[in-house]
């Protein structure tokens, strides 16, 4: 039997039709890629580690600022205030919406002389937002973790700090301070070796309940020519290390040159 070519064409078209029709459907009806978003999970703070001081618990006090620029923040440090700000985002260091705040120089002052500033930027603290210091009436509590405190060079006074949002299942990337202990013990130290250090602070990611104020440095069975690299030391599980695990962190060298000529 004749077909004419027109027929035949229209055929085709339907055919063609028919398959893509069927593999949209096919598409249409497949099951939905499930993505599983884990619950925030409960850190608590190990006995044997580093945990904050409750002495410097203290809740920072807040008012909002609606402009910025240098003569602003001039004006502000003059009223005895320091222009700072919070960031609204969860991952703050991924930048984000912010808000203008200002605190108080006193308040701020207070807990970075007795903290120091390495200590202040990585610990937590409660922050309220007031219509007025001397208000009652709170437009928002939150907790926060200084990100980044910027000091006079000369006179080391406060001119800004930027807070940094920290919820139960936020993860933050901290430079967290490192203590040395065991100095007084540690067998090359006795021998008259000394400690060359190479890093006094090591960054990690750290869920927000558990951040360390700091990490202990343990010397006490360190000898001569014996170091420390970063895999070495001793922290929460639930920490992760962001720098190389073979990252040198300290190490007890042979006496001074010095030391050695003045025993000739």
């Amino acid at each position: 039997m004749w077909i004419s070519r027109s027929s035949r064409l229209t055929k085709t078209l339907n055919l063609r039709f028919y398959s893509q029709s069927s593999a949209a459907a096919a598409v249409l009806h497949q099951e939905p890629e499930i993505v599983v978003t884990p619950k925030p999970q409960l850190y608590t703070y190990l006995d044997d580690l580093p945990k904050p001081n409750p002495k410097y618990s203290e809740t920072i006090i807040a008012i909002p600022r609606t402009d910025s620029g240098k003569s602003i923040a001039a004006k502000e440090r003059r009223d005895g205030r320091v222009p700072s700000i919070l960031f609204e985002q969860e991952k703050g260091e991924e930048g984000g919406n912010k808000r203008l705040i200002s605190i108080r120089n006193n308040q701020i002052k207070k807990l970075v002389n007795h903290l120091g500033r390495s200590m202040f930027e990585s610990r937590l603290f409660d922050l309220e937002v007031k219509s007025d210091f001397e208000s009652d009436e709170i437009i928002e509590k939150v907790r926060v973790l200084p990100r980044q405190l910027h000091l006079d060079a000369g006179t080391d006074a406060v001119l800004n700090v930027t807070f940094l949002r920290a919820p139960s299942n936020a993860l933050l990337k901290i430079n967290v301070p490192l203590v040395f202990i065991g100095e007084d013990v540690s067998p090359g130290l006795r021998k008259g070796a000394y400690l060359n250090t190479m890093r006094r602070h090591v960054k990690y990611l750290c869920p927000a309940d558990i951040v360390p104020p700091y990490i202990e440095v343990d010397l006490s069975e360190l000898d001569v020519g014996k170091k420390i690299i970063a895999k070495d030391l001793k922290v929460h599980p639930a920490l992760k290390l962001l720098v190389q695990e073979d990252e040198p962190i300290c190490k007890i060298k042979g006496a001074r040159m010095e030391q050695k000529k003045g025993n000739k």
